[in-house]
């Protein structure tokens, strides 16, 4: 598990409510600098750009900039929102390098630090060896809804959910959740 406590960093939403306090002026631009080439890969790349007062971005003088990229389908909320997520992060670091005042990483970045997530397109991804990589039960099952959502094989599901059942010293990982390995393989009956 992450050395770290989520509670100790900002979210993006606090970080502009900030900056925006103390510079009521402030100016956010997003660019979207994705190519044809980008979305072959089912990738979103963005460009934030922060500036201090309308003067500033009229003569193009941001006060910081910083880029993002995102992957359609590597966790649940990319499956629908990969290219406001980048645009979030790409947001959140530049108000970071903008402001001294800002406490490092989000919240949103060190989440995905905490679960070891680094985008890939789910094609590429070896989810198998990820399972393997891991020693949370928490994270396996995270990591199990991540391949489920973006329609891993069968056999595959089965893999990660036997590494958490080894991981577990037991033959069933619990009831599990939507969230979550499920036990024994069985489906939990809708109401």
């Amino acid at each position: 598990m992450a050395r770290f406590d989520l509670s100790q960093y900002e979210t993006v939403e606090e970080r502009h409510a900030r900056a925006l306090r103390e510079h009521p002026d402030l100016r956010v631009v997003i660019v979207n600098h994705t190519t044809p080439q980008d979305r072959a890969a089912a990738t979103w790349v963005v460009e934030a750009r922060v500036y201090l007062n309308g003067d500033d971005q009229a003569k193009d003088l941001p006060k910081a900039t910083e880029w993002a990229f995102e992957v359609d389908g590597s966790g649940m909320a990319n499956q629908t929102s990969a290219l406001e997520n980048a645009c979030t992060s790409a947001l959140g670091r530049c108000l970071r390098w903008a402001f001294a005042g800002s406490k490092g990483p989000s919240t949103a970045e060190m989440s995905k630090v905490a679960r070891g997530v680094t985008p890939k397109p789910s094609a590429t991804r070896d989810w198998v060896a990820e399972s393997e990589a891991l020693t949370d039960v928490d994270e396996l099952r995270l990591l199990w809804r991540e391949a489920k959502t973006a329609n891993a094989a069968d056999d595959i599901l089965e893999k990660v959910k036997d590494r958490a059942e080894r991981l577990e010293g037991s033959t069933s990982v619990g009831e599990g959740t939507d969230a979550g390995v499920p036990s024994g393989g069985r489906k939990k009956p809708t109401k």
